[in-house]
């Protein structure tokens, strides 16, 4: 049997945001929990991952995983390539709905990201 992590509920998601780092709340299809989604930095910063939960806010349930500090920057969702803008100081939102398949410019920045050795 699969497990994964609990639902999280409002208010119980702590982001350190400020200065140059902010965060970045990716929502999925619910077909996606449990399952490790990994960003890749377009300049060569570190891979970073986290785990889809269930998350209970606003009387409501949305699927979505949690960056809570990344450095402002371009980074690449790995498994969809959608491309996604983190400034700091701020939390940022992207919707899975909206994520293209690898394009050129994509593709590109990912391979750049796997270049500078984040692979």
């Amino acid at each position: 049997m699969e497990s994964h992590l609990p639902p999280s509920y409002e208010g119980s998601v702590v982001l350190d945001v400020g200065g140059d780092v902010g965060a970045l709340v990716l929502y999925v299809p619910a077909e996606l929990l449990g399952a490790e989604l990994e960003l890749l930095s377009t300049g060569g910063g570190a891979r970073v991952h986290t785990e889809v939960r269930e998350r209970r806010v606003g009387g409501g349930v949305v699927y979505a995983a949690v960056y809570p500090a990344l450095r402002e920057g371009d980074y690449v969702v790995e498994l969809s390539g959608q491309l996604v803008e983190v400034a700091g100081g701020r939390v940022a939102e992207a919707d899975w709905a909206g994520a293209v398949p690898t394009s050129s410019v994509t593709g590109s920045a990912v391979a750049r990201a796997r270049r500078s050795g984040t692979s």
